[in-house]
């Protein structure tokens, strides 16, 4: 079996963005990067998947030379072999993400695909989809349990108000959401066997956009929070706040 995992490198959680002085971009000054977290769980379901059934793996990436850090964290937990897709510019959309990322797919033909289920810089949950629909293979995201036997697997998602259970033949795209394993945390030695390991790169095969960022503003500051000490016989002045101050009732 081979298995690819597609991971990306985002900015740390805990940044304080600040946006360039392009207007359309963040400022990446003091910025510290890291794998996307959802990209862990994809990661170490491939890795467990090698360890049990002895797996090709694979860890692939679209980007500048900046990504290769991503491949060498999967490096780390254990993927054997890594591809970075470089990127012809820094200005590019979802949609050229996941064509390069479906066109270098289509040459490798790995039985299953790993993606976290969103990166947690946009959030838009949009490439996963993008590369499913580019190559016409089954798609099951937000998945919480997964069981690959022979030539199907059954994945259990997550829904609004319950799960479902999903069963398809392989090759298939899964998206990895939290509680589908805990992510290993690298030893010396996988950190220091990394460092070895070469990337292959291939060039990019598609840079036409089919979006443009206008502008990227940060969100209003929160104002001051009131305080309203009387229990219940607040209730009215409550109700009175919402609907002339807040404005949502």
């Amino acid at each position: 079996m081979k298995i690819a995992v597609c991971v990306s490198l985002v900015p740390d959680s805990t940044t304080k963005v600040k946006i360039g002085s392009s207007g359309k971009s963040i400022d990446e000054n003091g910025v510290t990067f890291i794998l996307n977290p959802y990209d862990e769980y994809a990661v170490e379901e491939a890795v467990q998947l090698k360890e049990k059934s002895g797996a090709e793996t694979y860890a692939i990436s679209f980007g500048s030379d900046r990504s290769k850090e991503a491949i060498k964290k999967a490096y780390q937990m254990g993927i054997e072999k890594g591809i970075l897709i470089k990127a012809n510019s820094d200005d590019y959309d979802s949609y050229t993400v996941a064509k390069n990322l479906a066109d270098a797919l289509n040459e490798l033909k790995p039985d299953l695909i790993f993606f976290g289920k969103q990166s947690i810089d946009f959030d838009g949950m949009a490439i996963p989809g993008m590369v499913a629909t580019l190559l016409n293979l089954p798609f099951v995201n937000v998945v919480t349990k997964l069981d690959v036997n022979r030539n199907e697997v059954t994945a259990e998602r997550e829904i609004e108000g319950g799960k479902e259970i999903i069963v398809s033949a392989l090759p298939a795209i899964i998206g990895a959401q939290k509680g589908l394993n805990n992510p290993r945390y690298p030893n010396l030695k996988s950190i220091m066997a990394s460092k070895s390991k070469p990337i292959e790169e291939k060039n990019s095969t598609y840079s036409g956009n089919k979006t443009e960022v206008i502008s990227m503003n940060l969100p209003p500051a929160k104002g001051k929070g009131k305080i309203l000490e009387n229990g219940a016989e607040s209730a009215a002045e409550l109700v009175k706040l919402l609907r002339d101050e807040a404005k949502i009732i």
